[in-house]
């Protein structure tokens, strides 16, 4: 059992987030065997829906035949159902579109297979899905089904009492008093009876609509604070949610939240980003102290008010974003200082970065950065730069695919040689002025490889998923102990086992386009936000901020 544990946590070393607010949409870059390939997918609001799968070719050839199904991981690939085959566009040659339903709630996946001239290839694009709205029925439409159950009811209540009074006489015959009694009791017995169906039905139907309701998903809720004795940032996992959102009476929370796994080696990855301003940035990763407690050492950030994401896996593969709120003061620092209460160790991998308020182009803090804009290079604290390849003035669209490409520089202006940064050639995040919409992506897309894992492992399992899941509090301490091996490993060791497996985004595999870094999104909403841009350079991170208004 235990190397059973340890060697899924090895195998899920290399996760990547799938994490979000607001963002639903699913991308993938990448190859389905022969074939190169971008995905993109619009996973549905509610639960029965479809999702809307858009695959496009880097090749357009003839005889290309693309098909694609839902994976549940809950049940592998027994049951799957079969295939459904993606229409080639007609105006945008190498594209193919189909929907797909998705009939349960969890971690899913999409199947999707290429055959054509250079043979077939598959590839298994992880989606989440959850219910986070539910449909209003337009009031003519209801108007209309109820004057139509009003009509078949009284229409029922004529016929059934015809068929006890009037139906009973000889041709001729004339109704006697004891016709119309009995006419009249089947006549309103029958009206009861119908009544009565009626009433439960509508019984049923709300308590499908509350149960609904209870389990349409929102982002988990937590308690963020800072300790004034240590300087200490501690996370509270809110369990009365987790405990309302859990089906299953056996399943407490203790249990759902042991189930976790790393992400590129941490257990969680928690940003700071200050409200309203989004000009100050911390990138921390928390250590768990419980099943629902986690601790990051807080770096000395400005004091005011920050909204709080923190991506976290769970076993399942199922990705999500914990949000709060937190208030910084000037003094917890000033205290922090003056006391001996041990401080938690700093990760070597946090970082935070000062930049100008997004709706003010100078910087308002000491030392701050100037956020990037299209076409025109930013100097980043290394003395190197960053630029984003989008030409000035070419404007941005909500609902579309986009590829947000930057290139980095040396000091010297030449192509910089990037260094893995946990596992990663570059991360981003990208956040609406309103904190509405929030992401953790990477140059492979917005999709888990972590959960992309989990569903492949499940597939290869054909037994219940009770024989599949160790138990919960031998997977947590195995969890631990190998995130905290992964700490004492150097990090070239630490990088080559995190990138094992992954796609062709690593320095050495990318060549001459190292220092190059792409990054495949469909931007949700119109409005303004902030992309968010790290990698890391001479074993020092380096971070850089854009500015980007989506119409």
């Amino acid at each position: 059992m235990k190397r059973f544990i340890l060697c899924l946590a090895l195998l899920f070393a290399a996760c990547s987030s799938y994490a979000h607010v607001g963002s639903p949409g699913v991308t993938f870059e990448g190859n389905a065997g022969p074939y190169k390939v971008i995905i993109s997918i619009n996973p549905p609001d509610v639960i029965p829906g479809t999702a809307m799968v858009s695959v496009f070719l880097e090749e357009s050839a003839k005889g290309i035949t693309v098909n694609a199904k839902p994976v549940y991981w809950t049940v592998g690939s027994d049951g799957t159902p079969r295939a459904d085959v993606a229409v080639p566009s007609e105006s945008q040659p190498g594209r193919y579109d189909v929907k797909i339903w998705f009939m349960n709630m969890g971690t899913s996946s999409i199947d999707i297979t290429i055959d054509g001239p250079k043979g077939r290839g598959t590839v298994l694009v992880p989606v989440m899905a959850i219910s986070t709205a539910k449909r209003s029925m337009p009031a003519s439409l209801g108007w209309g089904l109820l004057a139509m159950a009003v009509f078949l009811v009284l229409l029922m209540v004529t016929i059934i009492s015809s068929s006890v009074g009037d139906s009973q006489l000889e041709a001729g015959e004339e109704l006697t008093q004891h016709i119309r009694r009995r006419r009249f009791i089947g006549g309103t017995s029958a009206l009861m009876i119908l009544l009565l169906i009626l009433w439960g039905g509508r019984s049923w139907w709300t308590a499908e609509a509350e149960n609904y309701t209870r389990f349409l998903y929102h982002p988990l809720q937590a308690k963020t604070t800072v300790d004034a004795g240590n300087g200490a940032l501690r996370m509270l996992i809110d369990t009365n949610q987790l405990n309302n959102m859990t089906r299953s009476k056996r399943m407490n929370v203790t249990r759902k939240m042991s189930y976790l796994i790393p992400d590129h080696g941490k257990l969680m990855h928690l940003f700071l980003i200050k409200a309203g301003d989004l000009d100050v940035f911390a990138h921390l990763h928390p250590h768990r102290i419980d099943s629902v407690t986690f601790e990051a050492k807080m770096p000395d950030l400005p004091a005011g008010k920050y909204w709080v994401y923190a991506d976290i896996t769970r076993l399942s593969g199922f990705a999500e974003t914990i949000v709060d709120t937190l208030e910084i003061k000037d003094h917890i620092f000033r205290t922090a200082s003056l006391t001996n209460h041990a401080s938690p160790a700093a990760d070597p991998d946090d970082t935070y970065y000062i930049t100008n308020p997004v709706n003010n182009n100078v910087p308002t803090r000491t030392g701050a950065a100037t956020c990037g804009m299209p076409g025109v290079a930013t100097k980043l604290s290394d003395g190197s730069t960053a630029i984003w390849m989008q030409k000035p003035g070419e404007q941005l669209r909500a609902n579309e695919l986009t590829q947000l490409n930057f290139e980095i520089l040396d000091p010297n202006g030449q192509p910089s040689k990037l260094e893995p940064y946990m596992g990663m050639i570059a991360h981003a995040v990208i956040l609406k002025d309103d904190g509405t919409v929030y992401i953790h992506l990477h140059p492979a897309g917005s999709y888990s490889m972590g959960s992309q894992k989990a569903l492949l492992d499940r597939i290869a399992f054909h037994q219940p998923l009770d024989k599949y899941l160790p138990q919960p509090k031998e997977f947590a301490d195995s969890i631990d102990r190998f995130v905290a091996h992964l700490s004492s490993m150097t990090e070239a060791d630490r990088n080559k086992l995190l990138m094992a497996g992954m796609p062709t985004m690593t320095p050495t595999e990318m060549g001459g386009m190292q220092h190059q870094i792409s990054f495949p999104y469909t931007f949700p909403q119109p409005g303004k936000y902030r992309i968010w841009i790290q990698a890391k350079r001479n074993g020092t991170i380096i971070n850089s901020a854009f500015d980007a208004e989506v119409k």
